[in-house]
């Protein structure tokens, strides 16, 4: 809190969801991965390719956060929701 209250700009509390990149030699092993990842639960998995004809596929998890925390200098949240908002990430980071 002693850090954001002396912040001049605009500060945010990001958290990124678990992202897992696999290269795949056929399209159809993408698809199989795809299939097991959203099934299981990781929604924003997708397969890309490349230009060569690399076969990507990423398993992502949905477990985003991103909170304004200050504006132009201004505190926009108390300390109550700080600590609300630390615990969602440490229960998000949990899940990942």
């Amino acid at each position: 809190m002693t850090a954001l209250e002396k912040a001049t700009g605009d500060v945010v509390l990001k958290f990124e969801p678990f992202v897992l990149h696999v290269l795949c030699q056929e399209l159809q092993d993408a698809q199989l991965l795809h299939s097991v990842a959203v099934n299981s639960g990781f929604r924003n998995s997708g397969i890309t390719v490349g230009r060569g004809g690399k076969i990507m596929m990423a398993v992502r998890s949905t477990h985003c956060l991103e909170v304004p925390l200050s504006h132009k200098g201004k505190l926009m949240v108390s300390e109550e929701y700080m600590e609300f908002l630390i615990d969602v990430a440490n229960r998000k980071m949990e899940e990942n």
